[in-house]
């Protein structure tokens, strides 16, 4: 099979911003791209799949779907030791002294991150364990607004180049709702895991509030992560101790969270997100 050198792939979230590049793309307000690849860790809420779904009909170019593992099963057995050596950005609380911390964030790399070079990869032409010739250019097209312009990063592969047209043209994520309604489009849901530790309160008031049965998994695997036999958490010089591990940042179980209080402080996924990866 003869290798490609060239290809333009839009990284797409199914969020406000990378909805409203694939659509603009549709339009020719942005250059063509060869093809869209979304990333599915199997945890996004129903709404997100079902804009998915819809945006499929929208778009002349091919929308891959790809994914690696089930992001919730993996964390579930995990909780239970039936599946080593993975973490999550949840929040510690040390059982011995009540000191909080935050877990390794290794959710965004393997399970969004790798599953779009794979397919990268393979659209290219390349099997498992071939290099990638060097006069290879892949430009790789990320929903990020002017509004987030500190989520702009070099992509680690030396022949992939993040693009960020929403940034060259000075659009916010505010200016993308006003062009999705210009243009008679139904508005994006937020894209990201139902149980995402980086939800804002007003996020997980709104999980909470408008979707029961998300809002009774969210509980359930928050209850999993604390229990049975725990996540094991590695520290410098104290070998290894077993924490507490919480979805909130408070260190509270997240069914007793009062979410509209504002001393209930918790990170914004706009502000610490997962490397420009996760709900653009």
């Amino acid at each position: 099979m003869e290798k490609k050198k060239k290809l333009r792939v839009l990284s797409l979230g199914a969020g406000v911003q990378s909805t409203t590049v694939a659509l603009m793309i549709e339009k020719g307000e942005i250059p063509k791209v060869d093809c869209a690849i979304f990333a599915d860790v199997k945890a996004e809420p129903q709404e997100v799949y079902k804009h998915l779904d819809w945006l499929k009909t929208q778009l002349s170019y091919p929308l891959y779907v790809v994914s690696w593992r089930d992001l919730k099963k993996d964390i579930l057995d995990a909780s239970k030791g039936k599946y080593k050596g993975f973490t999550a950005p949840f929040f510690s609380k040390n059982i011995s002294n009540n000191e909080k911390s935050m877990l390794r964030r290794q959710c965004t790399s393997d399970y969004k991150i790798k599953p779009v070079i794979k397919k990268i990869r393979e659209l290219l032409g390349y099997k498992k364990g071939d290099r990638v010739q060097k006069d290879t250019k892949v430009e790789l097209l990320m929903g990020i607004s002017i509004d987030e312009v500190q989520r702009m990063k070099t992509n680690r592969m030396k022949y992939i180049e993040n693009q960020y047209p929403l940034i060259d043209k000075y659009i916010s994520r505010k200016d993308c709702l006003t062009w999705i309604e210009k243009n008679n489009y139904p508005t994006p849901p937020r894209s990201a895991c139902t149980f995402c530790p980086f939800h804002s309160n007003l996020e997980w008031h709104r999980i909470k509030t408008s979707n029961p049965k998300e809002w009774e998994e969210v509980i359930k695997l928050d209850k999993a992560i604390r229990t049975q036999e725990r996540f094991k958490k590695k520290n410098k010089g104290s070998g290894t101790l077993k924490d507490e591990l919480y979805l909130h940042r408070s260190c509270k179980p997240i069914d007793e969270i009062n979410f509209l209080n504002e001393n209930e402080n918790q990170l914004n996924l706009f502000i610490n997100e997962c490397e420009g990866y996760c709900g653009i």
